[in-house]
């Protein structure tokens, strides 16, 4: 257990709100900007909005057309490579005060920390160190971060999302008898860390509107509802956390899998739709090449438009020995598309999953493929990896990623589904 030890988790504060407003000289908490891509409709998500926004009601990812009209505000299109860089450059911040082994980047904009060994060599206390970093990130960056500190890493996230949030120099501080002196009757459940609505809707049924009502529900009506996920809860509820920093680092998935997903700008025809998929399937191909691993089967999940309210369709394809072959692939995820939709319904979102990935020394032919074939392809795809590595993602395109209603091209100006902000 980790009773004795001291975690932060850091977060940049509305971070690429934050960076456009410092690019732009202007300063976070009284300008009014939001970062959305103005090409997309006015349903198009806000990827952030400034906190001068905030306080004027405006909630954080909401759709550009939600936000009330007699509001002017600031439109910066989404730079992603720009967020990396300048997340890259705090992270060697944080790199001055703790060691790369003690922590874990949780995403673009947080990171957890163990700092209980750098305490006493720092003679500061885990605020005061909090303090320093924070400081020492807005004075290089003009970012403002917040901070949770817990003697676990639950309470540290905990301490960030809830208690920094009412704390003047944004620090909160628990342990897990002040988690429950001060959060157990805390509402809504929403608010802790992996309950989402739906989760939240099912203990209600039961009368649970709080951790406290969670900690002394019966056990069995939550393992029966929740399944496994109940054990996570009743632990977080009294504030416990068995997982350390030691246990993360040192965690190694059973199985591995690569995905590529994307939500359509507009809904697609039956043929559109699978161009959409057979581009997205050639790009894994090539990823896999790249990373050097093969994979056993294929997931195809799609999604269909909006407007018909019907449920998603997804199969799966197997193949006899693992492959990272474009040519054998894409005609099995073609065949696999046209079994699974429905051709008279257009689709508006696409998922695939490579299955079972393993290291491409894994690989073995079987009866079925010309091994010299395959081969001579292996190579064409290496070719084609190394001109795009060298000149850019569309130095090199086919013929199918040039026809009406292909998306390739601009994926990739993209990161993360969002504008890379460099022009090609």
């Amino acid at each position: 257990m980790c009773e004795n030890r001291s975690y932060m988790c850091i977060d940049l504060k509305t971070f690429y709100a934050s960076v456009e407003c410092v690019d732009r000289g202007l300063n976070p908490m009284t300008t009014n900007l939001i970062v959305a891509d103005k090409e997309r409709s006015d349903k198009t998500i806000c990827l952030a909005v400034s906190p001068a926004m905030k306080a004027l009601g405006v909630r954080n990812r909401c759709r550009v057309f939600e936000i009330p009209k007699h509001i002017e505000y600031i439109t910066a299109p989404p730079r992603m490579k720009k967020y990396i860089e300048v997340s890259a450059d705090i992270y060697e911040i944080y790199l001055k005060y703790i060691s790369k082994d003690d922590i874990h980047v949780y995403s673009i904009d947080e990171v957890f920390m163990d700092v209980t060994d750098y305490l006493s060599m720092y003679r500061m206390s885990a605020r005061e160190l909090g303090v320093t970093i924070m400081n020492d990130v807005f004075e290089q960056t003009g970012i403002l971060a917040t901070c949770g500190i817990g003697t676990n890493l639950y309470l540290a996230k905990i301490a960030l999302d809830i208690t920094a949030k009412h704390s003047e120099d944004r620090i909160g501080e628990l342990t897990e008898e002040t988690y429950c002196e001060t959060l157990w009757k805390h509402r809504p459940l929403t608010d802790f860390w992996r309950v989402g609505p739906g989760i939240a809707k099912r203990l209600e049924r039961y009368g649970i509107y709080t951790m406290e009502d969670v900690a002394h529900a019966d056990e069995e009506i939550l393992y029966h509802d929740l399944g496994v996920d109940a054990e996570l809860l009743i632990d977080h509820a009294w504030g416990r956390e068995p997982v350390t920093m030691e246990d993360i680092k040192n965690y190694t998935s059973r199985t591995r899998c690569l995905t590529s997903g994307q939500v359509l700008m507009r809904d697609y025809e039956h043929e559109e739709g699978k161009l959409i998929v057979k581009e997205m399937m050639d790009l894994l191909c090539l990823d896999m090449v790249e990373k050097g691993l093969v994979t056993g089967s294929i997931t195809l999940h799609m999604g269909y438009s909006n407007e018909l309210k019907v449920p998603p369709v997804h199969g799966t394809v197997s193949f006899t020995s693992a492959t990272n072959s474009a040519r054998t692939i894409l005609p099995r995820i073609e065949d696999l598309y046209d079994r699974l939709k429905n051709p008279s319904m257009p689709i508006r979102r696409v998922n695939i999953c490579c299955n079972r990935v393993v290291e491409e020394g894994y690989r073995q032919y079987d009866l079925f493929s010309d091994p010299v074939e395959l081969e001579r392809e292996h190579k064409m795809q290496e070719a084609v990896i190394g001109i795009k590595r060298k000149f850019g993602k569309n130095a090199i395109l086919k013929g199918m990623n040039l026809e009406e209603g292909a998306m390739t091209r601009e994926r990739n100006l993209q990161i993360g589904g969002h504008r890379s902000g460099e022009e090609s």
